[in-house]
């Protein structure tokens, strides 16, 4: 009878981290930024089909980085869940946090238990109202969760991301200012990124009871001209 291969568990965390952030990091970036008149989310992606942005319900929308087919499944189980409860319940019960925490407990549940992590971060944001300002969760790979009040970064090279847009970011800026920083600190120094190849959504007052809107080509091109 041979004896089972022996590997310490904080070497099983440490290697599942690891193959989890490497296929993060080979992904494309995303930015999330507050704005006078709600949120701009903004990612690197020249796909006109497959998208990154999303929306989940009235006031609330979805966004994610590294595996498509892995966040997108993320993406149709929150939309199933603040379905349900708006409908059993009340719309105005249908809330960001409790679906940031539902996507925590079940990216840690897999992290922990099964052979492979889910290579995804994924962002879940809510425009705000007369109560609460806009409210910005991101949820890593692992089921962190961090609640960011100005902007978050998902993907690629996260930190110099948010250098570049820490230095730029103002609490009253409008939505050309926002958007164009925000493409700006993805794009780095050394590129550019052009509308048709960027992926752009509006959480703003003013767009009906569903607040959240895409930026088609045309507009976005018009609004980083």
């Amino acid at each position: 009878m041979t004896m089972p291969y022996y590997v310490a568990p904080e070497q099983v965390m440490k290697d599942r981290a690891e193959y989890a952030q490497k296929g993060i990091a080979r992904g494309r970036s995303l930015v999330a930024t507050t704005y006078d008149q709600g949120i701009v989310i903004v990612a690197d992606n020249p796909s006109r089909s497959l998208h990154k942005i999303s929306e989940i319900y009235d006031r609330i929308a979805f966004a994610g980085v590294g595996k498509y087919n892995e966040f997108d499944q993320l993406r149709v189980s929150g939309i199933r869940h603040a379905d349900t409860k708006g409908y059993a319940y009340s719309r105005e019960d249908v809330e960001a946090r409790s679906l940031a925490n539902l996507y925590a407990q079940y990216l840690g549940q897999v992290f922990t238990h099964e052979m492979k992590p889910l290579e995804v971060e994924i962002l879940v944001a809510e425009l705000g109202n007369g109560l609460r300002p806009p409210q910005l969760y991101h949820i890593a790979y692992e089921g962190t969760i961090t609640d960011e009040d100005r902007f978050a970064v998902l993907g690629g090279e996260t930190g110099t991301i948010q250098e570049r847009l820490d230095q730029e970011w103002s609490a009253t800026w409008t939505l050309t200012e926002a958007l164009r920083a925000a493409v700006a600190a993805l794009a780095g120094p050394d590129r550019t990124l052009a509308a048709d190849g960027l992926e752009a959504a509006v959480l703003a007052e003013g767009n009906g009871r569903r607040a959240f809107r895409r930026l088609v080509d045309e507009e976005l091109a018009a609004l980083l001209a």
